[in-house]
């Protein structure tokens, strides 16, 4: 039995990620993995150390090799550990050595462009301009770094979703049931 494929949502925040996941995931017949970073900063607050980054990414890893094994016809991950990076990065102007020695990369990313308006929900900081395009710049800039498949989604309501599929499709997969 082969693997089921696994498309990560990417980009910073506010681009649609958490939005978009039921949905795809409902087209795909997707094994969700939430974004855990939101689930640790509610309970945990923003003031986040190179331990919690860590943290949150091995977690989501875990998480990610158990939806993995559920059988479903894809997975579909709101982040991964490369987002994480990112964020270290974003705070740090670091990051932790685990981040570049952790393979398990997704087979496909969606790059969510930073065409939708930022949403202060409590648990984002970076809604400057300049602040959202530094964020999905170094987004990009980790895709390329790693080499993986990747395409930017963009659009607003259906469409966003419509790009996604696309891409998806673009990319090799077959979106039938």
């Amino acid at each position: 039995m082969t693997r089921a494929p696994v498309i990560c949502l990417h980009g910073p925040e506010s681009t649609g990620k958490s939005t978009l996941l039921a949905p795809l995931a409902a087209r795909l017949s997707a094994a969700i993995v939430p974004e855990f970073g939101r689930e640790f900063a509610e309970a945990h607050g923003t003031n986040f150390s190179m331990a919690d980054l860590v943290t949150i990414a091995q977690t989501h890893d875990r998480m990610t090799q158990a939806a993995i094994t559920r059988g479903a016809a894809f997975v579909l991950l709101d982040t991964d550990p490369l987002m994480t990076a990112v964020w270290a990065d974003m705070l740090f102007g670091q990051r932790d050595q685990w981040f570049d020695h952790w393979t398990g990369v997704a087979d496909l990313y969606l790059l969510l462009d930073i065409d939708l308006p930022w949403v202060d929900d409590g648990t984002r900081m970076f809604g400057s301009a300049i602040e959202r395009r530094r964020f999905f710049d170094l987004s990009k800039a980790e895709l390329e770094r790693r080499g993986v498949a990747w395409a930017l989604v963009g659009g607003q309501g259906d469409d966003r979703l419509a790009n996604a599929l696309a891409a998806i499709a673009s990319a090799g997969f077959d979106l039938a049931p």
